[in-house]
């Protein structure tokens, strides 16, 4: 088992070298220059005062020379400081961020595993009834939904019109912190962000557990009169679970993608909303320094999604 996590784990530190060098290029090759985002348009600044800056800032250096600067100080744990918040770093300002998107992501992946991973029972059991062609039907609707629709379709629905939940922030603005208010402001942007991930779970569980119903040992265990219930929950949905746990590792990445969407619609202050607010004003350190951490926390999820799997099945470790 250790050799398979240091396995992974080598494998995953090697993704974030490389994550790290696509964004470092992507951003000098976007359109522009990097010391635009510097510039004051109301106090222009001089040729020569461009030029000292440039130095400065160590914008005058090969790029090569740039990107081992930047991850040498990225490795000391210094991410730069913000171009449009002077004097805050990028790290404290990031870090932040974590907690409520991870509070947005977490609740909508634990409402998409279990409704996903009970629709997919549920439907595989009832095969070709009316109940399961109504969730296939509902899956498929889900799963090509795009984030961005279900988040302004649902904003307007149950806040505009029905207003059944806030339509925006974490909680509501000059009231005392509470629980149930962040609750009543988190309820609906989680719901929106599980749908397509919860109609993915349910089909992929459906074809996995439908697979393994026809199983000799599934058919043996029926045979030996054990209840069906226990048959289906204890012999065969571990099984069917497999393929289901690496999907829901690779959701992740998936899953932030929609939370971008969702923090931008809804407010909510996470790191969604912080990246495009960076990519707006062209703030580089905090638009570097917000992907990294976010590539950091998917590796992360996908090595734990990884460890889990062969728990589960350790016939993978020997591969």
């Amino acid at each position: 088992m250790l050799s398979f996590i240091a396995r992974r784990s080598a494998t995953g530190l090697l993704m974030l070298v490389a994550l790290s060098v696509l964004i470092f290029i992507l951003l000098r090759l976007a359109p522009g220059d990097p010391i635009d985002a510097y510039i004051n348009p109301s106090s222009p600044m001089s040729a020569s005062d461009l030029e000292v800056l440039r130095d400065r800032l160590g914008l005058d250096q090969p790029l090569p020379v740039q990107y081992l600067a930047w991850l040498r100080a990225a490795l000391g744990g210094d991410f730069g400081y913000s171009i449009q918040r002077s004097g805050v770093g990028v790290l404290p300002l990031v870090m932040e961020r974590i907690g409520p998107t991870a509070l947005l992501m977490g609740t909508g992946l634990a409402i998409a595993i279990v409704l996903g991973i009970s629709a997919g029972i549920f439907s595989a059991v009832r095969r070709n009834t009316l109940p399961d062609i109504a969730l296939s039907v509902v899956s498929f609707v889900g799963i090509s939904s795009p984030a961005f629709l279900t988040a302004l379709l649902g904003l307007y629905f149950f806040s505009v019109l029905l207003r059944w939940a806030p339509s925006g922030g974490m909680q509501t603005a000059g009231a005392p912190f509470s629980i149930a208010d962040v609750l009543a402001h988190l309820v609906l942007p989680a719901c929106l962000l599980s749908i397509g991930h919860a109609a993915l779970i349910m089909r992929y569980m459906r074809a996995s557990l439908l697979e393994v119903l026809n199983q000799d040992y599934v058919r043996t265990a029926r045979a030996k009169g054990v209840r069906e219930f226990w048959v289906i929950i204890k012999h065969a949905t571990r099984n069917a679970l497999l393929p289901v746990i690496t999907l829901i590792g690779s959701t992740v990445g998936i899953a932030i993608g929609g939370a971008i969407f969702l923090e931008s619609v809804f407010n909510w202050p996470g790191m969604g909303l912080l990246l495009v607010n960076a990519v707006g004003t062209r703030d580089y350190p905090v638009i570097m320094g917000a992907t990294l951490v976010i590539g950091i926390c998917v590796i992360l999820v996908n090595l734990l999604t990884d460890i889990v799997y062969a728990v589960v099945d350790p016939r993978i470790q020997v591969s």
